[in-house]
């Protein structure tokens, strides 16, 4: 029989696969614990639960993290893990710590199907899903292996936050998510708020609703553009569901968000998105209709994408129009790219089964779209 990897369960499946084995929810919740808050991966150390259940547990479960094949750290304290999870792939996890919280940004999937045309990710390709597990043991090791190294007291946090945030586009893996969710919220395991944990999606609309009704947590959209032209050749997602639709999406989640708004992530890309005009069409799109914030992302190179960063002074001209509009507007700083942990630079390994590359060799340049010129109302 293969033993089962106990890293896969919630409570309610732990609770589940306890009861299998003759044992009353509290056992599970015990054991629950003993996996996620002390971080404990040999069941003798669980020295609070019956030699019997033990015994059971070192026959048929197992508690199986993932592969560390590197770590590197960055000059301004970042951290990024390269996890392998079988197969010729590996994903990548990152640690950014900053003076009130430490976030922790994981991989849902290995590679990517979306295509951003501005995101590493995308340009690997994509291999499969990761399972519950696999997305729970990045969170499980960052957080025991932190403690330790930062030499942490019992009961004190290295993880703080975790942002869906990593290689992969989160709502495309939602069988896996949830479950994944529901442990990092759960007070046995590591009692996150759900205002500190980010789903960040490129617009899958329908899933956007099932997240809203089964676990909703703080939303992250990537828009990248103020219209359809310009989306779908940065999005290409937004041919199935245009930024009317979205927007539609978004309003119906914060019916039961933890937060009373959405974060729009545009990555500010020269040329392409980020002129004066194209700062007010984002105004003329969202005010009113959307309670929402702003991020500003300045774009991470690759050689792949051809694209090319914002200068600074436009990023900041940018920031100013919508903060001018009464939209709360930040400009993401810039963490990790010393070692290319950075927004949109992960990229792991990938045994691609999409053959991207075959499609990207012969995939048309990105157009510029002119901004639409609004015409001013004469009193």
């Amino acid at each position: 029989m293969n033993a089962v990897n106990l890293l896969e369960f919630d409570l309610d499946g732990l609770t589940a696969f306890c009861e299998q084995l003759g044992e009353k929810r509290f056992r599970a919740t015990q054991l629950f614990r003993w996996i996620h808050h002390k971080g404990a991966s040999d069941f003798a150390q669980m020295t609070d639960l019956a030699r019997s259940l033990r015994d059971k547990l070192a026959g048929q479960a197992v508690i199986r993290p993932l592969a560390v094949a590197t770590e590197q750290a960055s000059a301004d304290g970042t951290i990024k893990w390269l996890f392998d999870v079988g197969a010729g792939n590996a994903v990548e996890t990152v640690f950014i710590p900053e003076d009130d919280r430490g976030t922790l940004c994981i991989s849902s999937q290995a590679g990517c199907a979306v295509g951003c045309r501005f995101c590493s990710t995308g340009h690997q390709g994509f291999s499969r899903n990761l399972s519950t597990g696999e997305i729970v043991a990045q969170l499980w090791y960052a957080e025991h292996h932190l403690r330790r190294r930062l030499g942490l007291a019992e009961g004190e946090r290295a993880i703080t936050n975790v942002v869906m945030m990593g290689m992969g586009e989160p709502l495309q893996n939602y069988a896996a998510l949830v479950p994944a969710l529901r442990v990092m919220l759960d007070v046995h395991a590591y009692g996150l708020s759900r205002r500190r944990v980010t789903v960040s999606t490129s617009g899958v609309v329908p899933i956007i609703d099932r997240l809203r009704d089964d676990c909703p947590v703080a939303l992250a959209v990537s828009l990248h553009a103020p219209d359809d032209a310009l989306r779908d050749d940065l999005v290409p997602l937004n041919r199935k569901y245009p930024i009317a639709e979205l927007l539609g999406a978004c309003n119906r989640y914060l019916d039961t968000a933890p937060r009373d708004f959405i974060t729009f992530e545009y990555c500010m890309l020269d040329g392409l998105n980020d002129t004066p005009e194209h700062a007010r069409e984002l105004v003329a799109l969202v005010r009113g209709r959307i309670p929402c914030k702003f991020n500003l992302i300045p774009f991470n190179p690759f050689p792949e994408s051809g694209l090319k960063r914002s200068p600074r002074e436009r990023v900041t001209a940018f920031a100013h129009i919508l903060q001018d509009a009464g939209l709360v507007t930040t400009v993401r700083k810039t963490r990790g790219d010393d070692i290319d942990a950075a927004c949109g630079q992960l990229a792991g390994e990938v045994q691609d089964r999409t053959r991207v590359k075959e499609r990207i060799s012969t995939r048309a340049p990105i157009r510029i779209h002119p901004p639409k010129q609004r015409q001013e109302t004469k009193a």
